[in-house]
This record gives C-alpha cells, sequence and structure tokens, in this order.
C-alpha cells in the first residue's frame, strides 16, 4: 500500500468531512450527524482498504460484476456497503449477497426479487426508495415519480419481510439547480417519515452538491471524486 496514496485520500477526507461541517452548521443541523458514504466504484479494493484505516465506515458500488469481488477481497474489514445503481431483478441474489443497503430500489417487482434473494441467504437488508426528482419524470435515469412511493413502500412493507424500509434515495438533475431539486425531496421524505416514522434517512448529496443536500436535510451524502479523485479509465 502506498504511503503516498494514504496521505492523499486523507487530506482529501478531511476536506470533504469540513465541508460537511459546514454545511451542518448553514442549515442548523446537529454536528456529525450527517454520514458519509465513499463512492469506491472504479477504483481497486487496496484503496477500499486505505479508506477503512482512516475511520471510513461506508462505501458505495454502482456496479455488480465489480463489486462482488472488491467486497471478497475487503470482507475482514466490516464496512457498510451500499448498492446504489440501477438494478435488473437478474442480479438479486448477488447484489444482497453482499450489500446491507440497497439504495436504489425503485420498483415493485425489484422489491420483491430483493427480498425473496434476501430471504434464501437468510439475510436482511436495508432499502432506500429512489425518488425520481426531474420535471418531467426521466424515468430512464432511474426513480419512482414521488406521487408512487407511497404505493412502493407498502409493498416493502407488507410483502417483504426479508427487506427493512430505511427511507429515500435521490440524485439531483444535471440540468436544474439542485436546490430546488432537494428542496423537493425535503417535501418528499417529510410526507415519507410521516406514514413510515422509522424511515429516516435521505441519501443525496454528491462531490459536486453536498452542501446544497445537507442544507436540505440529507442524512447520507455519497462521494466518490472529492475522496478518490478523478476516475480511472476501466479496461
Amino acid at each position: 500500500m502506498s504511503a503516498e496514496r494514504r496521505a492523499e485520500l486523507a487530506a482529501n477526507l478531511a476536506e470533504v468531512h469540513a465541508r460537511i461541517a459546514t454545511a451542518e452548521r448553514l442549515g442548523g443541523r446537529v454536528p456529525g450527524s450527517v454520514r458519509l458514504v465513499v463512492v469506491t466504484k472504479t477504483w481497486p479494493a487496496s484503496d477500499v482498504r486505505l479508506l477503512a484505516g482512516l475511520g471510513v465506515t461506508d462505501v458505495a458500488e454502482n456496479r455488480d460484476q465489480e463489486a462482488r469481488p472488491k467486497h471478497e477481497e475487503c470482507a475482514d474489514l466490516g464496512l457498510r456497503w451500499h448498492f446504489i445503481g440501477q438494478l435488473q431483478r437478474n442480479k438479486a441474489r448477488h447484489v444482497v449477497s453482499y450489500a446491507d443497503v440497497v439504495e436504489s430500489v425503485d420498483r415493485p417487482e425489484l422489491a420483491t426479487a430483493l427480498d425473496r434473494a434476501a430471504a434464501e441467504l437468510g439475510r436482511r437488508v436495508d432499502v432506500l426508495l429512489q425518488v425520481d426528482l426531474a420535471e418531467p419524470p426521466q424515468p430512464h435515469r432511474g426513480g419512482a415519480v414521488p406521487a408512487d412511493l407511497a404505493a412502493l413502500a407498502e409493498v416493502v412493507v407488507g410483502r417483504c419481510p426479508a427487506l427493512r424500509l430505511a427511507g429515500l434515495m435521490a440524485v439531483a438533475p444535471l440540468e436544474e439547480d439542485p436546490r430546488a431539486a432537494f428542496a423537493r425531496l425535503a417535501e418528499a421524505a417529510a410526507a415519507f417519515r410521516r406514514e413510515h416514522p422509522g424511515a429516516t434517512v435521505v441519501s443525496a448529496g454528491m462531490s459536486q452538491d453536498l452542501e446544497e443536500a445537507v442544507e436540505s436535510g440529507a442524512t447520507h451524502v455519497r462521494v466518490g471524486t472529492a475522496v478518490l479523485g478523478g476516475r480511472p479509465a476501466l479496461g
């Protein structure tokens, strides 16, 4: 493991934590209440190991074929693994074999596939419902429209005992001011918690817009580039 790479990651993590702390203060949030999830997609298992040594507890991947071997190589680290990519039902069993949280549940048939796979493996997996914040909606990007969240949540709660409904996830549309998009997410999350008080997670915000997400109530931010640097080319 490179001492130079460790120092680089440590400096980047310190900067990201400072950004989160500033956003918490400006948003009137409790200090330390926002959890950092480091997005490690395209980066090697050696970086995941370095991050764990620097205090990172949560990592995220978006491609099953990359995540599975990386998880196997890092299984001794006790990390909490998040799956954040769009997911087909035929990959459900693969993903629930290692993911502690699936953040991209956006349709009933995916929820039931994940539940069936988790039950077969004897696991209980946290899930977040992905919200499409685009106006008009852009379903090809993943996410359920806010009006469909209640019905989707009922499927998870009523028909999926191997899943635990933990909250919501969203990505701000590229073509819009993230503050406006995250304001809509905050409204959706508030309404959602009235029906599901235990579903308190709001996963939103990335390297470029984490401040706006935290100020709008995000409990988790998913940061890759600001911690790990520009993405290496995939072979």
